[in-house]
């Protein structure tokens, strides 16, 4: 969506804090013998505690309130009956709706002591969503998002997943334009004033090929290395981009 109103924007500011809170919590609660539908729980109590709901399982029928994938799971995963464990990389990517407003954030998670390239990954995919944010202005198009985040991942060593990327947000969870993680030429969507977007680098410390698991939602990488993925909603602006869930 593109903001038109001060009052668009306030219900965006109000349920990009509310995705926070929650994620806030949730990763406060990530340790070694935790369940994921555990974490689950307590990411939809919050959201319900602040009048807001889980999105994937409003709009998709998610078997789930917030998506939680560990390890070599990319994306969508699943909450259920795996336990965490020491050296685990979790993924908590949390997507809310009220008032007819959505906003969507992740955050990589270390569970206890990981391996210095786990540690590497998770910090790197942050490093990229920051680059990205240099561009993410108007005057700029998708496609420079996607070569910031590219550019980022290979210095340090790691790929980009091509067929996972950002999207527009904010009346639901999946909006136009695609915002790509590669520096797609096709992908030419201008960055205008009151743009809504999530900007969320997904990355591996493989080849970057991805395959859908057999629950029919669970992305993971191809060749089982781990990934790793930063988010948040943001605004596009004449200078530095509005981070809602910051």
């Amino acid at each position: 969506m593109s903001i038109q109103t001060a009052e668009e924007l306030e219900k965006l500011r109000g349920i990009g804090k509310i995705v926070r809170l929650a994620l806030d919590k949730m990763t406060a609660s990530v340790r070694s013998g935790i369940t994921t539908a555990e974490l689950d729980e307590i990411g939809v109590h919050v959201l319900a505690a602040h009048g807001a709901e889980a999105a994937p399982r409003k709009v998709y029928g998610f078997p789930g309130g917030v998506c939680i994938s560990v390890n070599d799971e990319a994306v969508h995963g699943v909450p259920g009956s795996r336990v965490l464990r020491d050296g685990d990389l979790v993924k908590l990517d949390l997507v809310a709706a009220k008032d007819g407003f959505f906003a969507d954030a992740a955050v990589t998670v270390p569970v206890g002591r990981v391996s210095t390239r786990a540690e590497a990954l998770a910090r790197c995919a942050e490093a990229a969503f920051w680059k990205a944010m240099k561009v993410a202005r108007v005057g700029f198009r998708t496609s420079h998002i996607g070569r910031e985040v590219e550019r980022e991942a290979r210095r340090q060593g790691f790929n980009v997943i091509p067929e996972l990327g950002g999207h527009g947000v904010g009346r639901t969870i999946h909006e136009e334009p695609p915002v790509p993680n590669f520096h797609d030429r096709c992908s030419r969507a201008s960055l205008l004033k009151g743009l809504v977007l999530a900007v969320e680098p997904i990355i591996t410390s493989g080849k970057g090929r991805a395959v859908l698991s057999a629950d029919g939602w669970t992305i993971r990488t191809a060749d089982g290395t781990l990934s790793a993925h930063y988010e948040h909603t943001i605004v596009i602006t004449n200078g530095a981009p509005l981070l809602l869930t910051a």
